[in-house]
């Protein structure tokens, strides 16, 4: 028998303090696994959430006339610029006149209209990029992995005795 057990006052005892010990320690250190866990249930409360938003698909009219109008800045901003250019060879003066009138445009207007139109691009090419960085998961041990097209793998595969 050990001196620690003897002195503590055997096993029941010694398992009463440690739990004492670690609650004591999560007081001043907070436990990193339960704090996982929460954020966890957390973010899976919220994705559940959102994705009962949009259970029931509601192809109304005025669902499409906002699919259109979230479809519209990049075109006008691409022929928007064309034009510009259009505007400038056919009346030069007007052309004139109207960039002049730009160039009283307060500087802080400008930051704000790049920063808008900075995070309206930004958003969807991350939107984009983490709908393609996200790589499927692999089938769960036991289940056989999904055919993908490609005949080399599914050869090497059959020679396995997959």
């Amino acid at each position: 028998m050990g001196v620690i057990p003897q002195i503590l006052g055997g096993p029941a005892a010694t398992t009463a303090l440690g739990n004492a010990v670690t609650g004591i320690a999560e007081v001043f250190t907070p436990n990193a696994t339960k704090r996982m866990e929460k954020n966890h249930e957390a973010y899976m409360a919220a994705l559940d959430e959102h994705g009962a938003e949009f259970q029931y698909i509601r192809p109304g009219l005025f669902d499409r006339f906002v699919n259109g109008l979230n479809r519209l800045p990049r075109p006008m901003l691409a022929l928007g610029t064309l034009g510009l250019f259009v505007y400038a060879m056919v009346d030069p003066i007007s052309f004139a006149e109207r960039m002049v009138g730009l160039a009283y445009v307060p500087e802080p207007l400008w930051w704000l209209l790049g920063a808008i139109v900075g995070f309206y691009f930004g958003a969807r090419e991350a939107h984009y990029f983490r709908a393609q960085s996200q790589a499927p998961l692999p089938p769960p041990p036991g289940q056989p992995a999904p055919e993908d097209g490609n005949p080399a793998l599914a050869e090497w595969r059959s020679s396995r005795g997959d």
